[in-house]
């Protein structure tokens, strides 16, 4: 339970079905201890929203804190990466690493089933447990939760996967949850209303370098750091004449290379190597799939060179400009999520 209305509705909907040994969990993660200076934390108001509803459900509510694990395993590599120049993916390790990793280990070894309000739905055939897409495109996670493996998998149930967001929120209103109105959450889960670029400086300061345009070599601006910027960001830049994007970084001579809007496609690219692939049920038996390479509704085909390979290459139908080293490209076919691999730089 987040708070939210969609672990909310999940909620409710497993009582529907007849569930009656439930217990729900609040996973508090949140860094204001460690960062309470940086801005308020809005996890007082996300458990006060979660007791709300598990007492409306005559459900019990107990409260597991996972900071120091989700500090070790996903804050620690999230600035390791940015560091690194790379882009993070905090938000599919705290699914694997945390959410179905270091709460089983604390306290759902207990129950047979760990049910979230991802949208996103399950399904087991030859023996093996399948991730598939949500029917809601915009809304599907499976992209979110493409590390997970066979024993997180078997013990998983999405009661979201088959609804699209509009009747969630109507279930909501219909239950009568005191959040049926709230807002859904937005940015990386372990921030909250800390600023990202807060969070980045405290740990890796500032380090002010050139932005240069890729195309002329001319320089454009300066930055206070590469590892404020990612490949395809358009925001914050402080460029007149755009709209501009990070096109690349230099991270040896701490430059940040940006591309004009008209030069973009020439900045794009339909090809990249995967550092060894994850696959959640077994390798494909086709080097014909489809990606996404970010959390979006845009799926790309694509060839893969080698499924069973570690360092393998995709070739994309179409070029995209956002293609980012340490982010993770995640495979499918058809509406079946089949795992993923880091893009290497």
């Amino acid at each position: 339970m987040s708070g939210g209305v969609d672990s909310s509705v999940a909620l409710r909907l497993l009582q529907e079905e007849g569930h009656d040994d439930l217990t729900a969990f609040y996973l508090k993660i949140w860094l204001e201890d460690e960062l309470h200076y940086l801005g308020d934390c809005p996890w007082e108001e996300d458990l006060a929203y979660a007791r709300a509803v598990c007492d409306v459900a005559g459900v019990p509510l107990e409260v597991v804190s996972l900071q120091r694990q989700y500090w070790d395993r996903v804050v620690s590599y999230t600035i390791a990466e940015l560091k690194e120049g790379r882009t993070p993916s905090p938000d599919i390790f705290c699914n694997q690493r945390v959410k179905f990793g270091a709460f089983l280990e604390e306290a759902g070894e207990g129950f047979d089933r760990v049910a979230t309000g991802h949208y996103a739905r399950t399904e087991e055939a030859d023996g093996l447990h399948w991730l598939k897409k949500g029917v809601d495109p915009v809304k599907d996670q499976t992209y979110f939760l493409c590390y997970l493996d066979q024993a997180q998998l078997a013990r998983c149930v999405f009661p979201l996967g088959a609804l699209p967001k509009n009747e969630v929120r109507a279930l909501a209103e219909r239950y009568g949850l005191p959040n049926s109105a709230r807002p859904d959450s937005q940015g990386i889960c372990f921030l909250g209303k800390i600023s990202y670029n807060d969070f980045v400086r405290h740990h890796l300061g500032e380090k002010p370098g050139d932005i240069i345009c890729r195309e002329t070599g001319e320089k454009l601006g300066e930055h206070r750091g590469f590892w404020f910027h990612t490949v395809g960001q358009r925001r914050g830049l402080g460029l007149a004449q755009g709209p501009w994007f990070v096109s690349g970084k230099d991270v040896e001579e701490n430059i940040v290379y940006v591309s004009h809007a008209d030069e973009l496609p020439e900045a794009s690219r339909s090809e990249y190597r995967i550092g060894d692939p994850h696959w959640i049920s077994a390798p494909p038996g086709s080097h014909s799939l489809q990606v996404k390479l970010r959390h979006s509704e845009h799926v790309y085909d694509c060839e893969l060179s080698d499924p069973g390979a570690g360092d393998a290459v995709v070739r994309l139908a179409d070029a995209d400009s956002g293609i980012a080293a340490g982010q993770f490209t995640v495979f499918y076919k058809g509406d079946i999520c089949l795992g993923a691999a880091p893009i290497l730089g």
